[in-house]
């Protein structure tokens, strides 16, 4: 873990922490947005599942409002036209996910910790797993939550912090998050953050 530390902090001390800071003050903002705008993030969540970040925004970009009105042809439609993976799947989701769009905010605006909340949303928001759920809760500007696909267990299973699984349970998962919170704190860092930096360090990215 201590050679991961290392490079994290070294990576703190040149430009790329501004780019870091900047986008996470921009995941605070969008917190704070209209609940319409806070529901079209969730929407992009449910597209990245399975598929490309990069992609993901520029999907998000083309089809704005339409994810909170289009009906589920419709937005079958947009989203092969974008050349999504899982058009079918997705719109399916994401028209699903327009039923619970109160009961989100409800919890959003409730006093339960973050991880109450991504339990919620992995148990009533269909196509979102403990990942996406938490991808979610960051990018609107919740710290508490470990992002983990990969690509984060690529770069801990290759500095021997952990053995890579076979597959991502729930208990694997939150032993992995529990890694990261020890990683994080001694870090200084929220695990939004670290998010950021080990992303950063594996694909040489900073998405959201």
């Amino acid at each position: 873990m201590q050679k991961l530390i290392r490079s994290v902090n070294k990576l703190k001390k040149t430009p790329i922490k501004k780019i870091i800071d900047k986008r996470i003050s921009s995941f605070k903002s969008l917190g704070k947005e209209h609940e319409d705008e806070i529901f079209k993030e969730l929407c992009f969540c449910i597209m990245t599942a399975n598929f490309s970040a990069d992609r993901g925004i520029e999907i998000q970009k083309k089809i704005g409002d339409g994810f909170l009105s289009c009906n589920e042809p419709s937005m079958a439609n947009k989203l092969k036209e974008c050349g999504h993976r899982f058009p079918n799947a997705r719109a399916g989701y994401i028209v699903e996910a327009r039923k619970h769009k109160s009961s989100l905010m409800e919890e959003l605006r409730s006093l339960k910790g973050d991880n109450a909340v991504r339990e919620w949303i992995a148990k009533n928001i269909k196509g979102l797993g403990l990942k996406e759920s938490s991808h979610f809760l960051r990018n609107i500007g919740r710290d508490d939550c470990a992002i983990i696909d990969f690509h984060i267990v690529d770069i801990l299973a290759d500095h021997g912090i952990i053995k890579k699984p076979k597959t991502l349970t729930k208990k694997t998962y939150l032993e992995i998050e529990s890694v990261l919170k020890k990683m994080a704190g001694k870090l200084g860092l929220t695990l939004a953050q670290l998010d950021l930096y080990l992303w950063y360090l594996e694909t040489g990215k900073v998405l959201k």
